[in-house]
């Protein structure tokens, strides 16, 4: 036995590759010879951002005493969450089902057959924390293994049965699910936000963008101003906080504390695309300028530092650099007034810098005290000033950079950033999201059209799983509607096709993983968002548009059934259900805005900027030269340019408005749609 971690192309696997621990990675041939030695597993799973993996690692893996223990008594297997995130999901449910908070490093133990008895979260390598020593908890699991089998299979039963149940399609009765209940729902979540700093919950607090834009729809559909209060606040409190990178721009994962100020500083590839994705909705209406500014900023961040080796975008930023957390990001008043001189003390003031420090003796720049921007003179002097730290901060030792592509993340960004290159009309962005979905195709895809889930060093693995061709498919049909290219429809046709074939459940909704991938002990299936969104739900918003833009009556008919399968959960819990939610809205609420007229006339152009002046959420945009033309029975069928110029319907159903042909008449169509 010996480690083997370096033949791996994972930075966060290769993390690891030194480790005096023989780790494995995951394979049937590790299993195997879990069951030939007569050993348990030990399972840990992480990734290469974690600040948690890197404490555990520093105090237990690289220690050579707990080292030899692991390897005297267990199998040690490494896995990469962003990787094999059908392996992370099993193992993180059945933590759950132990009555464990989950997250991560992930600690289970196994028997050779990969079913779960016992486990836990992040391990101090001595009592503390309220959790026992490493060392104690391995002899401990090791000798109930050897001497009393009994115990793990009836802990093993138990977890196996849980499972089960809870991948099986939900039984009972499905409450019928309409725009009433989704706006009951919506005042259900908000009785969760925090009046004082926004966002929704307490410490750690989490950006949970679905739940904010089903309060966010919610409030567009009634009017209830507290809900759009909500939302506001909840993003301009990430946006002036400590969880924004003031100097460069990007949202950390989560803030440790409930006031937005200090992040765990790891910078993740979704949570920015969906942190994103729900500003420009929200610009959409409110036009606020503190929102807009970050969005130009954070996607600065994005092509300056997330462009991968083929194109797509990496992965995540690490948290630690030189072994501590936060220290790329954080400042002392010392280094500021050295840096900023007789400028020093206002930009301190504007960015809550002191002389003790506002977090840990350090200083992580923030504007928690300023809810706007200030007045563009001030704002352009405080611009310099920050480029001026930013150039130092270039100069220190970086983070570590997760350069994996991974599908399913990619193709979030990939949808955000062309949609914000159209609202803004920045050409540059739109081709910088072809670009990422040209990598994707190219590197991580098989001729047939199947996907690989993760690529870096010229080599693409793992089998897609549904979040993979459902996101893709998202992204596809954005950048169809927005380009006008039909190989972008009917990839995501062919992508769809893929998931009915490999991915659907005969009892409604489709599997996590393919009918042909790797077997593990139970095959997921559920429409709850974790940490990116469902596929399940998101599954809803695809089959939509598909059916509004090609009139095919198969995508809305798989969604009704996906609907039908997993509503009876919202009786049992709608919490994690928020992806699945706006998208239910999205399939029988389609606002289609159909232009007749050419893509690239002055008055198509207009037409369309004037939809952003609106926050449309269901709108699916489908432009073309002669509605006669139409393949499909549509609403618009028959319809044409009036007075030879490009003219606009807008249909929800089998009903069109009346024709508008100026910006001023699509104004007042949509302003009635509201």
């Amino acid at each position: 036995m010996e480690n083997i971690l370096g033949k791996e192309t994972s930075p966060y696997l290769l993390q690891h590759k030194d480790n005096p621990v023989h780790w494995q990675p995951w394979s049937k041939e590790t299993l195997e010879l879990a069951k030939k030695l007569g050993k348990p597993i030990l399972l840990s799973v992480g990734y290469a951002a974690c600040h948690w993996c890197h404490v555990m690692a520093h105090e237990s893996f690289e220690d050579e005493a707990v080292a030899e223990l692991m390897n005297d008594l267990f199998i040690n297997i490494k896995v990469d969450r962003e990787e094999r995130p059908d392996i992370d999901q099993i193992y993180q449910t059945s933590l759950a089902l132990l009555g464990e908070q989950g997250g991560w490093p992930l600690t289970m133990f196994l028997n050779s057959k990969g079913e779960p008895f016992w486990g836990g979260t992040y391990f101090p390598k001595e009592q503390a924390y309220g959790r026992p020593g490493f060392p104690n908890v391995l002899e401990s699991v090791a000798g109930i293994f050897k001497n009393e089998p009994e115990k793990v299979t009836k802990n093993r039963d138990i977890l196996k049965e849980a499972l089960k149940n809870h991948n099986a399609s939900p039984t009972g009765d499905a409450p019928k699910l309409t725009l009433e209940v989704l706006d009951r729902i919506s005042e259900r979540y908000a009785q969760e936000a925090d009046p004082q700093f926004g966002g929704i919950g307490s410490a750690p607090k989490f950006p949970q963008s679905y739940v904010l834009e089903n309060l966010w729809r919610s409030y567009l559909r009634t009017g209830n101003e507290a809900l759009e209060e909500i939302v506001t606040k909840a993003l301009t409190s990430m946006s002036q906080g400590g969880i924004y990178d003031h100097l460069g721009g990007g949202y950390s994962r989560y803030s440790t504390d409930a006031a937005w100020l200090a992040p765990h500083f790891e910078k993740m590839l979704y949570d920015n695309a969906l942190i994103l994705d729900l500003l420009l909705l929200v610009h959409g209406e409110t036009k606020n300028e503190l929102f807009k500014e970050r969005i130009y900023q954070t996607v600065g961040w994005l092509k300056r530092e997330m462009i991968a080796e083929n194109g797509a975008f990496s992965a995540t930023i690490d948290a630690d650099s030189e072994g501590v957390e936060g220290k790329f990001y954080t400042w002392s008043q010392t280094e500021i007034d050295s840096i900023l001189d007789k400028e020093a003390a206002q930009y301190s003031e504007f960015y809550g810098v002191t002389s003790d420090g506002n977090w840990e003796e350090t200083n992580i720049l923030n504007r928690l005290n300023y809810r706007t921007l200030l007045d563009p003179e001030t704002e352009k002097q405080l611009e310099k000033l920050s480029q001026k730290l930013f150039d130092v901060r270039e100069k220190r030792i970086r983070p570590g950079l997760d350069s994996k592509v991974l599908t399913d993340w990619n193709g979030l960004m990939i949808a955000t950033l062309a949609k914000a290159g159209q609202y803004f009309s920045e050409i540059s962005w739109i081709e910088c999201a072809e670009s990422a979905f040209s990598a994707i195709t190219t590197h991580s895809m098989t001729e047939d059209g199947r996907l690989y889930h993760s690529y870096r060093l010229g080599t693409a693995k793992h089998a897609g799983i549904l979040d993979d061709y459902v996101n893709m498919s998202r992204a596809a049909l954005v950048l169809y509607e927005i380009t006008g290219k039909n190989f972008y429809l009917l990839r995501a046709q062919e992508w769809v096709t893929l998931l009915n074939t490999h991915f659907w459940d005969q009892n409604g909704g489709y599997f996590y993983t393919a009918d042909d991938a790797e077997a593990l002990i139970v095959r997921s299936k559920n429409a709850a968002d974790n940490a990116v969104p469902s596929g399940n739900g998101s599954v809803l918003e695809v089959l939509a548009k598909l059916h509004y833009l090609t009139g095919e009556r198969e995508p809305f008919e798989k969604a009704k059934d996906i609907v039908r399968t997993f509503s009876s959960e919202l009786g049992r819990n709608f919490f994690p259900l928020a992806t699945f939610l706006n998208n239910f809205e999205t399939l029988i609420e389609g606002m289609q805005i159909v232009i007749v007229g050419r893509r690239d006339e002055r008055g198509t152009l207009d037409l369309l900027a004037t939809l952003n002046d609106f926050s449309l959420p269901t709108k699916i945009v489908n432009i073309i030269e002669d509605t006669e033309n139409l393949p499909f029975d549509h609403p618009a069928q028959g319809k044409t340019r009036k007075g030879d110029k490009p003219t606009a319907y807008v249909c929800t159903g089998p009903v069109c408005s009346d024709p508008a042909n100026s910006p001023l008449a699509l104004r007042a169509v949509l302003q009635k749609e509201d």
